[in-house]
């Protein structure tokens, strides 16, 4: 099976492009150049570990990451293959907003509002079927000057499929935003965060960061909201510098408490950057 693969750098100010202007491919960075390459080690011949990890992360206190993530950032820096759940080169209070999308509850619209109103950047990690579902959410957070990230085709599982049906659930994804909207994207999150040492080499072997996150709560079940000072309590409480936010852009918790998180954060000391800044290896 062969694709194509590149790499590519991202957009990372709110300042720089207006949300009323179409996005088109002479308009955004591309990747600088593509050639034809198969899958890297299909049969992962190395012998990687295909163990399967579930991403935890630990609850955050008193200003400092929890000894889980501590641990987890540990092992994907000895892995060498840009990795990461929180930022530990930055020295100042720095915080990376990201949100997963799998599919629209009505609120993404709201979160992009209120982003734009507090001028805070963030990352958006789309599925395909959200892509294929929401594309005018889609140009506006690239128009916008968010980042958006590829969260696989399907959804997958990717600590118990192939090497080879990795890269097609990234590229197929990753096709899309580039012919549809002249993007491509530079950051992959696992779904569910399942992963094993053999997915982190396939990602990085594509050209992509794998990022995780070191402060979030149970914020995607729509059935069990339990209102936005519920949902600004868990975030404030887990922040911690150069962490790394996971919310659920379906959550009318999040939706509702994004403005305070933003104010209450700044005014304890902390500042927003975009993904695209992060410290890479």
């Amino acid at each position: 099976m062969v694709f194509l693969l590149s790499s590519c750098s991202g957009r990372n100010t709110l300042e720089e492009y207006d949300a009323d202007v179409k996005v088109t491919v002479a308009d955004v960075d591309r990747r600088k150049s593509t050639e034809e390459i198969s899958v890297p080690d299909p049969e992962n011949l190395r012998g990687l570990s295909t163990e399967r990890k579930e991403h935890s992360y630990g609850a955050a206190k008193n200003g400092k990451p929890h000894s889980i993530s501590v641990e987890a950032q540990k092992y994907f820096a000895s892995l060498g293959k840009n990795a990461f759940c929180y930022d530990t080169v930055t020295k100042e209070k720095v915080l990376y907003l990201t949100f997963d999308c799998g599919w629209e509850n009505g609120c993404t619209s709201t979160v992009l509002d209120t982003l734009k109103s507090k001028k805070v950047p963030a990352a958006f990690f789309c599925t395909l079927d959200h892509i294929d579902a929401e594309p005018d959410l889609i140009r506006r957070m690239i128009n916008e000057g968010h980042t958006v990230g590829n969260h696989s085709a399907n959804h997958a599982d990717f600590s118990k499929i192939s090497r080879t049906h990795m890269a097609s659930e990234i590229i197929e994804c990753e096709t899309r935003l580039r012919d549809e909207f002249g993007y491509v994207p530079s950051f992959f999150r696992f779904p569910e965060g399942a992963y094993n040492e053999n997915a982190i080499d396939l990602v990085c072997s594509l050209g992509y960061a794998s990022a995780f996150w070191s402060c979030s709560y149970a914020d995607w079940d729509v059935d069990n909201t339990k209102g936005a000072d519920y949902a600004f309590d868990k975030v404030t409480s887990r922040l911690h510098p150069g962490a790394v936010i996971l919310l659920h852009s379906v959550s009318p918790d999040n939706a509702a408490a994004l403005g305070r998180i933003i104010d209450y954060a700044r005014a304890n000391g902390y500042e927003f950057r975009a993904l695209t800044d992060f410290p890479l290896q």
